[in-house]
């Protein structure tokens, strides 16, 4: 569904992507996993059409992406729930979901409320609070919220940053689970960067660790939940650098 090739990112002089390659195929949760400053963040934005790429190709449904245009990128089925949610903490839980469906609000009302209605279905709690303001609800709730709006884009394709960023781990729990149900119930596909390691390999079924701006190890997730490097670096009390791991 998704391949990346070579693709290299600077932030000024500052080189952060550094000749990534990636597959991402249709209905899979792919995970990328690494330290804070390995890029990761700076690789969704790039998908979306945030930030420009220096060189490479991104090739999504067998056409190639346009650099830097956010709302045609959007269009074409890929939606990026960000970090920290960036709910409108002023309006309404229901504004903030139609807002999703912003570029197919006035040519597509009726199947856009169609949608918000699915949305609802798939986060009944959300229908409890249609009126209370974003910035009333608490950190899952938001969440929550943050994902219903990305599905109004009707993507083909969701990014997530750290979805579970502040949230109790019972609520985690809950948002891992619903992206199982995504995937499982409604063949979508997911590209998760998540700071819990192990939730993120507990559901993928690819990974791949991004470290100083390269892909240094990538594979089945369950592979790299069991992976010493990865155990060391990420799921244990010592964290080492993975530096020279890179698979071949």
């Amino acid at each position: 569904m998704l391949t990346l090739n070579h693709l290299h990112v600077y932030h000024g002089h500052l080189h952060v992507l550094k000749g990534i390659h990636l597959q991402i195929g249709k209905g899979e949760i792919m995970a990328i996993v690494g330290a804070n400053g390995a890029g990761k963040s700076t690789l969704l934005g790039t998908i979306a059409g945030i930030y420009l790429p220096k060189e490479g190709e991104m090739i999504f449904e067998n056409e190639v992406l346009p650099y830097g245009k956010v709302e045609q990128i959007v269009k074409k089925g890929i939606c990026l729930v960000p970090e920290r949610r960036q709910i409108f903490d002023d309006l309404s839980v229901k504004d903030n979901l139609l807002l999703g469906a912003y570029h197919r609000y006035r040519h597509d009302f009726r199947q856009v409320m169609r949608d918000y209605e699915n949305v609802l279905d798939v986060f009944p709690k959300l229908k409890t609070m249609l009126d209370r303001p974003g910035g009333l609800l608490s950190g899952g709730e938001q969440q929550m919220l943050a994902i219903g709006r990305g599905l109004m884009a009707k993507p083909a394709l969701m990014m997530l940053d750290e979805p579970s960023l502040g949230l109790a781990p019972l609520i985690v729990k809950e948002i891992m689970k619903l992206l199982e149900q995504l995937r499982d119930q409604f063949g979508m596909t997911i590209l998760l960067i998540e700071q819990n390691v192990r939730a993120a390999l507990q559901i993928a079924d690819y990974a791949c660790v991004l470290d100083r701006g390269e892909i240094v190890i990538q594979g089945k997730a369950d592979e790299l939940l069991r992976d010493e490097r990865v155990k060391n670096a990420y799921l244990g009390i010592q964290r080492k650098t993975l530096e020279n791991t890179k698979h071949r």
